[in-house]
């Protein structure tokens, strides 16, 4: 089966991102979401990235064009399914959620469709109960901003088609990503096996008290030449998402260090609308984090008069 006609279910920060580089790569998208408001958010991010193409990204007019026309938008989801060769699941990072997404997908979509899901820390196993596709089920996971950090980890189960797994693969390769074929289910795949680590830790230290945010992010910056540290990683990927994640691991491996910070964060932003870049502010304000400034990671020299 060729694919041409992909769904992304879940509109917001990743599933918009994918839905447009899926789109500006050829493909015919449809992004699915419960909630119209939500999709009213997925076409101003669009018309953001359109921008960013354009100013940065070396695209024509021509080519956004043809990108937007790809794309179109529904809260129905058997009519965002009608057609659908691949559904990418971006929706919330909850096993509940997803399951319950999963039933109700499998009860629409054609039986030619494969499913991937968008997981940060979940892995296939653990949700395929929900569809009666289990050879067409697996995970396909994308980094934040991943016309940058384009990388694809795809990981299935015991059950996935070895043939519909290099499908995937193919897939992500011809929307501009570098696939990542994993052998082995593991839950936080490649990338957020990394990386979970380093933002747990930056988190215990900040709700500690041991050091601030600033000086958590220039510390990493610093010792390993990264554009940001992990607290500007953190308003990237969403304070929601980190939310998901510590509560999600917390219960999984009982680790109450990881629900304490999950609630930290909860009472401290999410419950103040601090949601990170997509609010316009989390640990930093957007658009012009001070990470962002030159000055940022230079040294304070103090100015004293010769006498």
């Amino acid at each position: 089966m060729k694919i041409s006609n992909v769904t992304i279910a879940g509109a917001g920060t990743l599933g918009s991102q994918i839905a447009w580089q899926t789109a500006f790569n050829g493909f015919n998208v449809t992004v699915f979401d419960a909630f119209e408001k939500s999709l009213e958010t997925s076409k101003r991010y669009h018309q953001q990235y359109a921008e960013l193409f354009l100013k940065s990204r070396g695209a024509s007019q021509d080519e956004i064009d043809q990108t937007m026309a790809r794309l179109r938008y529904t809260t129905d989801l058997a009519e965002a399914v009608k057609d659908a060769d691949i559904v990418s699941e971006s929706i919330p990072e909850n096993l509940e959620i997803k399951q319950s997404f999963y039933q109700d997908l499998d009860k629409v979509a054609p039986e030619k469709t494969i499913f991937t899901t968008n997981s940060s820390t979940i892995i296939p196993s653990e949700i395929v109960s929900a569809v009666d596709r289990p050879e067409k089920f697996l995970a396909l996971h994308f980094a934040n901003g991943i016309w940058d950090a384009n990388i694809a980890e795809v990981m299935g189960h015991a059950g996935t088609d070895a043939a519909v797994f290099d499908q995937v693969v193919e897939f992500a390769r011809a929307i501009g990503m570098v696939p990542v074929p994993i052998h082995k289910e593991h839950n936080g795949y490649v990338l957020n096996s990394l990386l979970v680590p380093l933002l747990s830790a930056a988190g215990t230290l900040y709700t500690k008290g041991v050091a601030d945010v600033e000086s958590i992010d220039k510390t990493w910056m610093i010792s390993t030449a990264s554009k940001m540290g992990p607290f500007g990683i953190m308003d990237i990927i969403g304070m929601q998402t980190i939310y998901d994640i510590e509560m999600l691991l917390g219960k999984k491996f009982n680790d109450q260090a990881m629900l304490a910070r999950a609630e930290f964060f909860k009472s401290n932003f999410i419950d103040k609308g601090k949601l990170g870049v997509k609010s316009g502010e989390g640990f930093y304000k957007y658009p012009n984090p001070a990470y962002s400034d030159p000055t940022f990671l230079k040294p304070y020299i103090s100015k004293t008069t010769k006498t």
